[in-house]
Formats: structure tokens, sequence, C-alpha cells
């Protein structure tokens, strides 16, 4: 089976955010290309930065002129919109000897987002989320402070302080969720009178009584592990 730039799912709760986003990337410095923006076929145009060995590939083996899919780690911001950190690139025709050109396209489609953490805001009426997200700690011991996206969607109020799954799609600066799964409740730290429960969701299937997995797919610490990379065989 051929990778997918998305990996599986190694743990029930396990937090991530993730996506793909094709469009033509226009840097706002030719020279230095770290900062910039998506350009999509829609005409949406999402602020977005570099990160990793992707500067490396994009300098060597890719013509910025043209559309690719992009790997990226999304981000919200007060009334600016989507903001993405690009990781990756998936495009085995270009970067891979022997690939055929079919091999670019993901079963899931274009735009495709999967994001998996805490559900701390709902308003089904307005079809408003919000989606806590906690991230891997860097190698130096450092555990980075968690995040959280907006999103669209409509989740009942009887799902607050669970642990979600959400599939969703990109349209124009907003993330709309089309499928979700309620993974478990999330213990609740610093609990007064007890030790609190520490099942990450034992009460649904799946859960297992372990407590939530920081994912590599959230932020900058490790998360080439959560992305495939293309780049050109041996």
């Amino acid at each position: 089976m051929r990778q997918h730039p998305i990996s599986a799912v190694t743990e029930p709760t396990q937090y991530r955010a993730i996506g793909v986003v094709r469009g033509v990337y226009v840097p706002t410095d030719a020279e230095q290309l770290t900062r910039g923006v998506i350009r999509t076929a829609d005409g949406t145009e999402l602020e977005a930065v570099v990160l990793g060995r992707l500067l490396t590939l994009m300098r060597r083996h890719l013509n910025l002129d043209d559309p690719h899919l992009w790997v990226v780690y999304p981000r919200s911001r007060e009334e600016e919109g989507l903001h993405l950190q690009m990781v990756g690139v998936w495009e085995p025709s270009t970067l891979a000897a022997g690939e055929e050109s079919d091999a670019d396209a993901l079963p899931e489609g274009d735009d495709y987002f999967s994001v998996r953490g805490e559900l701390i805001y709902t308003r089904p009426e307005t079809g408003d989320l919000v989606v806590k997200v906690r991230v891997m700690p860097r190698p130096d011991g450092s555990r980075p402070v968690p995040f959280k996206l907006q999103l669209k969607g409509e989740l009942p109020l009887e799902h607050l302080r669970h642990f979600v799954a959400l599939n969703l799609r990109r349209q124009g600066q907003l993330l709309q969720m089309e499928s979700f799964e309620v993974i478990g409740p999330v213990a609740q730290r610093g609990n007064r009178g007890g030790k609190g429960r520490r099942d990450g969701g034992a009460a649904n299937k799946g859960g297992k009584g372990r407590p939530p997995t920081a994912s590599q797919g959230g932020g900058h610490s490790g998360g080439q592990r959560n992305s495939v990379v293309s780049r050109p065989a041996p």
C-alpha cells in the first residue's frame, strides 16, 4: 500500500490537526520563501509559513508557479481567517521515480482536514465549534501550550469536554465539519477532592483506560512523522 500524507491514528485519543490544501504558494519575499500565501482555485488566499525540510524541497524540486497539494497544520487567527503551517507536499508523480500522476490523488480529496482533540465550545444554533489540541513535548523537554481551533459544524452540548475526532473540508477561510466521532470524556486536570479520572475515554469503545496522547501532527516538534514529504527516491 502506498504512503499517505496523513498518518493513521495509533492511539484512540491521539491529538492532531493536519490537512491538505491544493494551490499556488506565493512567497512574500522571493528570496526567503518562508512566509506567503497559498492561492487556491476558489480564489482564496490562505496565510502560510513554511516549516522544516520542506523549504529545501521547494527550492530544489518544485516549480512554485504551479499548484501543489500542500500538507499543512491549521491554526486559527482572530479576524484573519485560517493560518497554515506548511510541512510537506504530496506529489509522488513529480518527486518519486516511477509514480503515475493518478498516485497524486487522495481518497479524501483536496482540502481535507483531520482534527482530533477536546471539544471545549459548541453552539449548535450557529454551527460554531472550538477544539483544543495538545502538542508533543519538544526535544528539550519543554511542553508547548495547547492551541484552539475555531471550526464550523453542529455538535450537541452533551459532547462538551469530550475527545472528538472530526473530518473537515476547507471552505474558503473556514474548516467545515463533514463527520465526527465522540471517543469519550476527557479527564479534567486540577480536580479538587480526589485524583480525578485518567481514563481518557474508557467509557467509550477504544478508550482502553489510557490518557490522551499528544500528537506530533499539531505543532513544530517532530511534526514530520504525521505528514509525508514526498521526495526523490535515492
